[in-house]
């Protein structure tokens, strides 16, 4: 079913810190968007104002799923992951000292998830053979590359309609970032998911965005509405591109 995400003139921010200023973009269904900005512009707390973890202090945010349209502003965390929207953050905050496996089935406490543990278990060990061979294997003794496969599948488990990810380049070698986005692009395809993915890899995050938009201080200061456009804009070349 259609799924899409619709944010209109957020601002968020940490007490008397802004970070965020009328931030308005919008993800239709079965689109992989991302969102692109150097560390400290505001990528992270976008998100977080999306899954209910920062309360934003103005504008609103609109998750329509399967038909229903849902305002998360105000929801819990939980609640909002009850909906069907899956987040991956940066960092990957797994359960260190808990196995693959272990960490794999906590991502489907979702009461409409429960059904399919099984099915989604094994979807993810057909996308990521090593979670298999390493599933009694304890998070913390993975590379990193390992780890991101890890919290991807984990989100995955949720049975999710929309699917948040949160600068999954970060830590990573040049090698395991291009196989990270290749893994993206590959479950949103598979599973057909509405995408939201912040990134500051410019060359990695343009090989599987359908579009795009640039974020400069708290504010969405370019939208492009291709790959290609996004490729041709004088924000990218500065502050990507280094022309």
């Amino acid at each position: 079913m259609a799924s899409s995400l619709t944010i209109s003139g957020v601002s968020a921010g940490y007490g008397a810190v802004h970070v965020l200023e009328d931030v308005s973009l919008n993800v239709a269904s079965g689109e992989t968007v991302v969102l692109l900005g150097t560390n400290g512009n505001g990528k992270s707390t976008l998100m977080k104002s999306i899954m209910g973890i920062v309360t934003p202090s103005a504008g609103g945010i609109v998750a329509e799923i399967d038909g229903t349209r849902h305002d998360l502003i105000g929801l819990s965390t939980e609640k909002i992951v009850n909906l069907g929207i899956a987040f991956v953050p940066e960092g990957r905050r797994l359960f260190p000292n808990l196995s693959v496996e272990e960490n794999l089935l906590l991502g489907a406490f979702r009461r409409a998830a429960r059904p399919d543990i099984a099915r989604n278990m094994e979807l993810c060990f057909e996308t990521f053979p090593k979670l298999k061979e390493r599933r009694r294997q304890l998070a913390r003794s993975m590379s990193g590359g390992e780890q991101q496969m890890l919290a991807l599948g984990r989100a995955l488990m949720s049975t999710p309609s929309i699917l948040l990810v949160d600068e999954p380049s970060v830590g990573l070698a040049p090698i395991l970032v291009q196989r990270t986005i290749d893994a993206i692009r590959q479950l949103t395809e598979r599973f057909q998911l509405t995408v939201l993915m912040a990134e500051q890899n410019f060359t990695q995050a343009i090989r599987i965005a359908h579009r795009g938009y640039v974020i400069v201080h708290g504010r969405i200061a370019f939208e492009g509405r291709s790959a290609a456009e996004l490729n041709d804009n004088d924000l990218i070349r500065k502050f990507y591109l280094g022309m």
